[in-house]
């Protein structure tokens, strides 16, 4: 007996004419078709596969001197003959169906500075365009940001891919060895380990150094096919048969010549600028022309409503080099005498010169920055002493990194239980449990250890090549493994005590193990902290 399922298998067969409606196969519930709506007309029978489209070749050309010749390939192109340097007439012979459009490197040149204009805003502050088809960023002081210099390269090779590009990217100590790592290394991704730049290129054409046709055509003549063959190579007699631009692209790609990248200017970040009339060089007049940069930055800012978080101040000197320092702030502020004080700290490392024509006040990164509630100044009530100044002199002294503020942590394991944090970020509630002044990072073995088990504190103990003979002391207090973290801490037992020595030095110690069972503990004995 055929079911339901098979009936309608066995119309679905039929042609579409000899197919019953639907009264006939018992469906009562389904409205009738209106007699004077035309049928719907029959889908064709596909009764081959279509084959897949295959992509047509595309080349580019443009005019290169008095003749059209191939400026770029796609992939598909250049597998049936098409290169580039080829006339254009010769590649439409070569094939029939080529896609042959003409080039506009205007359109080009416009999206490659849009690219900058978004890595500038999006991933670094110093980002330019590499002529003809790449970018240059610096990721200096910035590479933690994005998870380190290989996360970031792999975030921007799959940012390319999504926006329909085809990239690859390199990172090295110098933009020259970034920029012929890039288009003529073997992988579409290299991070050059710092220091290893001369390696990374020796295996590299000479093409890679950016030089022009006639060094090129010089270097072949001369038997240099790769960047090595230059390297034992004296200067002098180098410059005669290369030129000494060659010298000066090698010498930039080695890093023993500087190569500064100029960023694109983004017009959201607020700047400032100063040309003066005849080059400084004094301390004092530095100081001068900062607090002159600062109060017109202050207005616009203040017109903006925005406050900085950080600041660069770039010099150009005579000899045409530019001397760049930069200060940041823990939160954001526009007061014109606190960033000038951040700014005086920097004016050591500002190297004259024969004198500096020129300032530039930039801030990229700014916050909003509201107006400040004075209700309770006014009204005579006590207002906590904010400590942003501080840390920003104090930071601008020491550097940023020194600066920190402890956190409490919800743990119960003390070297857990305590964070670094912003300083300027109230910490929540600490618990009420009596830690040591000074908590050690890790804690230190002790030996020589006398102590009664299994609850007594120690009697006397060896720390640092010196012995101490406890006359007081105080616990057990017990710590318990965190379980959850691994399954050594399972079972994990310190037992912790607070003791005296004879010379009046308190010390917090414990010891591994609660003394019975063998599971919690090697009963070896570790100091932790020092109370005073």
């Amino acid at each position: 007996m055929l079911t339901r399922a098979d009936v309608e298998a066995q119309i679905a067969t039929l042609p579409r004419h000899a197919q019953p409606p639907a009264r006939e196969l018992g469906r009562r519930s389904e409205a009738a078709q209106h007699p004077f709506k035309a049928p719907p007309a029959a889908k064709p029978q596909q009764t081959a596969p279509v084959a897949e489209a295959v992509a047509t070749p595309l080349a580019l050309f443009g005019k290169v001197g008095r003749r059209e010749e191939i400026v770029a390939a796609c992939a598909g192109a250049q597998a049936l003959g098409i290169h580039v340097g080829m006339a254009a007439t010769h590649a439409r012979a070569l094939v029939s169906d080529l896609d042959l459009r003409p080039a506009e490197p205007e359109a080009d040149a416009a999206l490659l500075d849009r690219l900058a204009l978004f890595a500038i805003r999006r991933w670094s502050p110093i980002a330019a365009v590499s002529p003809p088809d790449g970018l240059w960023i610096d990721l200096t002081g910035c590479e933690h940001l994005h998870g380190g210099e290989y996360q970031f390269c792999q975030r921007l090779l799959v940012f390319c891919r999504r926006a329909g590009f085809t990239a690859r990217v390199a990172v090295a100590d110098t933009p020259g060895a970034a920029h012929a790592i890039a288009r003529f290394g073997a992988d579409d991704l290299a991070c050059v380990t710092p220091g290893t730049t001369t390696v990374a290129l020796s295996s590299l054409p000479i093409a890679a150094l950016r030089l022009d046709p006639t060094a090129l055509s010089a270097a072949r003549r001369f038997g240099f096919e790769r960047v090595a063959d230059l390297l034992p190579v004296a200067r002098g007699p180098l410059a005669r048969r290369l030129g000494l631009p060659a010298i000066t692209r090698l010498d930039q790609a080695l890093g023993s010549t500087a190569e500064p990248i100029t960023p694109r200017d983004d017009p959201s970040i607020p700047v400032v600028e100063r040309r003066l009339l005849e080059p400084i060089g004094t301390a004092e007049a530095i100081e001068q022309v900062m607090g002159d940069l600062l109060r017109d930055l202050g207005e616009l800012l203040q017109g903006r409503g925005l406050g900085v978080r950080s600041l660069r101040l770039a010099g150009l000197r005579v000899d045409g080099s530019e001397q760049i320092v930069g200060i940041g702030t823990s939160r954001p502020t526009r007061e014109v005498p606190h960033l000038l004080r951040l700014l005086k700290l920097r004016i050591e490392r500002i190297d004259p010169g024969l004198g500096i024509e020129q300032f530039w006040l930039a801030a990229p990164h700014t916050e909003p920055l509201d107006a400040i509630d004075l209700g309770a100044v006014l009204a005579g009530d006590t207002l906590v002493r904010d400590p942003a100044r501080l840390v920003d002199v104090v930071a601008g002294r020491i550097g940023s990194g020194s600066v920190f503020r402890i956190a409490p942590v919800e743990s119960h394991v003390p070297e857990r239980a305590v964070a670094r944090t912003n300083p300027v970020h109230i910490p929540g509630d600490w618990p009420k449990w009596q830690r040591p002044v000074r908590l050690f990072a890790r804690p230190e073995p002790l030996w020589g250890v006398v102590a009664l088990l299994p609850d007594q504190p120690p009697r006397r103990f060896e720390w640092r090549g010196t012995a101490h003979r406890v006359v007081a002391g105080d616990g057990p207090e017990r710590v318990h493994g965190e379980w959850w973290r691994r399954d050594a801490e399972v079972w994990a037992v310190r037992d912790y005590y607070r003791v005296e020595d004879e010379d009046g030095g308190r010390y917090w110690l414990f010891r591994r193990g609660d003394g019975m069972d063998d599971n919690t503990g090697d009963l070896s004995w570790w100091i932790h902290g020092v109370f005073a």
